[in-house]
């Protein structure tokens, strides 16, 4: 039997449908980050700075392309003989096949894998979160409180609180009680969906809770363990960690990037980020340009305006075009005289020539106006948009349209145009 001191098990399948069209045909791990990125490399980056080599990935939802960018973990150094990076989805057992219910239920399913390695210590990630943090610091603060279960925790503002599991702790970081998004919160201290358990107290649970519907950790898993008297700690995260679950706090975590000292920051020796990446010719700036605060990918092409803009390899702007506070994925292009005003357009959408985004008055979404907000336009992945037309505010615009689906050449503040056969 192999043994390892702490094995990672991440989450990553998430569907992430508060991205809305982002995540209509990938996984939320598996979008676009900072131009060059995706979500996932952070938590794997953390992974191998901190000493994990091995990490089982659970994935679900549109699975392709996070298989393909993860591959046998090349970039993050997990193309190991012995650990490394293994992909883990649902699976057809003897006797049924299901899928992944809970957080939980994913890793009960990989109770083998698990068992494979005959670990002391099992580090639980989400793969849809941007930050930087040494697990092994973690760990050492785990074995120090003699834990069962450590939580990692962040302060959050106390009127944000309500959105999240908080905690409730004495003097030495024990965990006397949990809030699950508490209407009126008694602790600031919330849950950041990161957790060290000893294997045994793991497994314990797992066995237990096996025929609990969708088992979650927050829901019940942890609550279990504090049940049985187990001795569950907070361990307290002070630096930079976004959950990317909206196209609002999308949108902002990219926008940071580029700051004068961005909060972020993508270019530290000592922790770097690691991605895959492709062979690509170098990005091209013609002499017209003009490029003020942003990151262009490789193989971009840039004859237009750029301003304060993430973008991604590949991209093409056209001349006489102005982008302004948007995020452009790999592969875009963006037509002459087109201006871009706060838009998140997906890989490979095509934006014709003459057309105006982001325009009009703010007005709410009509279908999702909890997704489509913040006043964006949001385009999804190979959508086309034709030339001479107009896109207010809180719009979402999937699939090949044309210009007859613009009434008088317009898309109106808080309207949604999705094709047939395309999600919204």
């Amino acid at each position: 039997m192999i043994k390892k001191e702490m094995i990672a098990m991440l989450l990553a399948g998430g569907q992430g449908s508060r991205l809305g069209i982002l995540t209509a045909d990938v996984a939320k791990p598996a979008v676009s980050f900072g131009g060059k990125y995706r979500i996932i490399d952070f938590p794997l980056s953390n992974c191998i700075n901190s000493g994990v080599d091995t990490v089982g990935v659970l994935t679900q939802y549109q699975p392709l392309r996070l298989n393909t960018h993860i591959g046998i973990g090349i970039p993050w150094d997990l193309d190991r003989n012995v650990g490394g990076v293994s992909i883990l989805p649902p699976y057809e057992k003897s006797t049924s096949s299901e899928w992944y219910t809970g957080t939980a239920n994913a890793i009960f399913q990989n109770m083998r894998f698990m068992e494979l390695y005959n670990p002391e210590y099992v580090l639980i990630l989400g793969g849809d979160h941007i930050y930087k943090m040494d697990y092994e610091v973690m760990l050492d603060f785990h074995k120090a409180s003699k834990a069962d279960v450590t939580l990692a925790t962040i302060p959050v503002p106390v009127e944000e609180a309500n959105r999240f599991g908080v905690v409730i702790t004495d003097e030495h970081k024990q965990i006397q009680e949990f809030e699950e998004k508490p209407e009126h919160p008694r602790s600031n201290l919330a849950s950041m969906g990161i957790y060290i358990f000893s294997w045994s107290v793991l497994r314990e649970a797992l066995l237990k809770l096996k025929d609990q519907p969708s088992c979650d950790f927050g829901k019940h898993i942890i609550p279990y363990c504090h049940e049985q008297g187990k001795r569950i700690f907070a361990y307290e995260y002070n630096g930079y960690w976004k959950d990317v679950g909206t196209l609002c706090s999308y949108w902002q975590a990219n926008m940071e990037l580029i700051d004068l000292i961005p909060v972020f920051n993508l270019y530290e020796e000592f922790w770097k980020i690691y991605t895959k990446n492709e062979l690509v010719s170098p990005q091209f700036v013609a002499e017209e340009a003009i490029i003020d605060k942003a990151i262009i990918g490789e193989a971009s092409e840039i004859y237009g305006e750029v301003h304060n803009c993430v973008i991604g390899s590949g991209v093409y702007i056209a001349p006489g075009a102005v982008v302004k506070d948007s995020i452009i994925m790999s592969s875009a292009s963006i037509g002459q005289n087109t201006v871009v005003d706060r838009a998140i357009i997906a890989e490979k959408a095509q934006v014709g020539n003459n057309c105006i985004l982001g325009t009009g008055e703010d007005i709410p979404n009509r279908v999702k106006p909890d997704v489509y907000s913040f006043g964006l336009v949001t385009i999804g992945e190979d959508s086309i948009v034709p030339d001479n037309v107009r896109i207010g505010k809180n719009t979402a615009i999937s699939g090949e349209t044309v210009i007859s689906d613009y009434p008088d050449g317009v898309l109106a503040s808080g309207e949604t145009l999705i094709k047939a056969g395309e999600k919204i």
